[in-house]
């Protein structure tokens, strides 16, 4: 996957550590059966941070969001540390928030910090029971390898069908102060928009309140995460979170300044290429789909129109056949909720083999099949729309549907 590159921020390794005081661990507790695979991950910050986080928009909810909702409404938006499983999403169960509760209550005393000052989350099978036991014996331990080079035990912590970790870091400058943001993922399966996507943690040095923490997440979650799709599924666990401890020594940030942008670009930076991981990483894909729209009059019109794009189980079926079917194009554009002229778009399919034009003014326009199979055999398609409506643009991502999605869904609990 190419990652873009922006003037005055540099990527750098080090995902949820890479910011100043922040610890991290993985290990295996119990839950999964699979003693290689970690299933228990832990962040930790030295220093209390203003913390926000978007949560999944679909009415059942897994117990961990209801209780990390509470904990930030308890401790004033202020968090020091996070507590992830994977195997078990801790959804439908009767003792539920009992057991999520227990384990804020676990790490806070590991810690020797408030429980209310914990992010719980879960992921994997949903309505399995769940125990407090594999915690009770895996938070004393991950406790101890807590580390500044731990964020790579993390990460594989949060991972289900993911065949790789998902992590990116940046570093920029505010008011002379050199800062950081990073971030790491997890998600494979149950992706579609509407916030948020997946279990997604992301740490900063900045200082910065915890008001604008919230303001920037939720914008930048509109124009990232909320425009993923892998198969239309929107996933009961789903929380993006933010902390922010102020370490790097900035003065604090609390009106929407040149240092707001500054912050707020780099959340974009290390989100936009998280969503990109998570849709290239989609169940069974074999290609990264990209859709911008382009001329649109307005950024709600831009992202219904791509998200259209992306959604489509035909477009993504004819993508993995390498089948330049471009009329799917056009007839997911066509039943967006948007106003514009269809007999003025122009499409593209783009790739590293070259850019084909196969549809002007709502029609279809001569290309060479020889060409375009070339263009979408690569492993990264760009899907380019142009309303010719206005000077407005947005992208969305998801992936190719293959024969292996159905495999991995139709046995997903073995």
């Amino acid at each position: 996957m190419t990652k873009e590159q922006f003037d005055g921020y540099t990527y750098i390794e080090g995902g949820v550590c890479a910011a100043k005081g922040f610890l991290a661990n993985g290990l295996n507790c119990g839950i999964n059966p699979d003693k290689k695979k970690n299933d228990l991950g832990m962040i930790y910050s030295e220093k209390e941070c203003t913390a926000a986080a978007v949560y999944t928009q679909n009415k059942v909810k897994g117990a961990p969001i209801l209780v990390t909702k509470e904990n930030l409404i308890k401790s004033g938006q202020k968090a020091k540390a996070v507590v992830v499983n994977s195997k078990n999403a801790n959804t439908c169960n009767a003792n539920g928030v009992e057991v999520a509760t227990k384990v804020c209550e676990l790490t806070a005393k590991e810690l020797g910090i408030k429980t209310e000052e914990v992010i719980v989350a879960s992921t994997g099978v949903i309505g399995q029971p769940m125990s407090v036991e594999p915690f009770a014996k895996g938070i004393p331990e991950i406790v101890k390898g807590l580390s500044a080079e731990g964020h790579e035990e993390a990460a594989k912590a949060i991972m289900t069908t993911d065949t790789v970790k998902k992590e990116v870091a940046v570093s920029f400058e505010i008011q002379g102060k050199t800062c950081h943001l990073g971030g790491m993922a997890k998600g494979s399966g149950m992706i579609h928009p509407n916030m948020a996507t997946t279990l997604n943690f992301v740490t900063t040095d900045v200082a910065i309140s915890g008001a604008l923490v919230q303001k920037a997440l939720s914008e930048i979650v509109k124009v990232t995460y909320n425009c993923l799709s892998v198969d239309g599924d929107t996933s009961t666990n789903d929380m993006v979170s933010v902390m922010a401890n102020g370490m790097a020594g900035n003065e604090m940030i609390e009106t929407e300044n040149a240092e707001y942008e500054i912050f707020k670009k780099a959340l974009y930076i290390v989100m936009s290429n998280m969503t990109k991981m998570l849709a290239a990483d989609g169940e069974g894909a074999s290609k990264l789909l990209e859709c911008t729209c382009s001329g649109a009059k307005d950024l709600q019109t831009a992202i219904t129109v791509a998200k259209n794009v992306i959604g489509s189980s035909l477009l993504k079926c004819a993508m993995f056949g390498e089948d330049a079917n471009w009329g799917r194009v056009l007839c997911a554009i066509g039943y967006a909720d948007a106003e514009f002229d269809i007999m003025k778009v122009n499409v593209d399919l783009v790739s590293s083999a070259g850019t084909i034009a196969v549809c002007r003014n709502g029609a279809g326009v001569e290309f060479s099949e020889e060409f375009a199979s070339k263009v979408l055999a690569q492993d990264e398609i760009h899907i380019h729309v142009d309303l010719q409506d206005g000077q407005v643009s947005a992208k969305a991502w998801g992936c190719d549907l293959t024969y292996d999605y159905v495999k991995i869904n139709g046995d997903y609990r073995s």
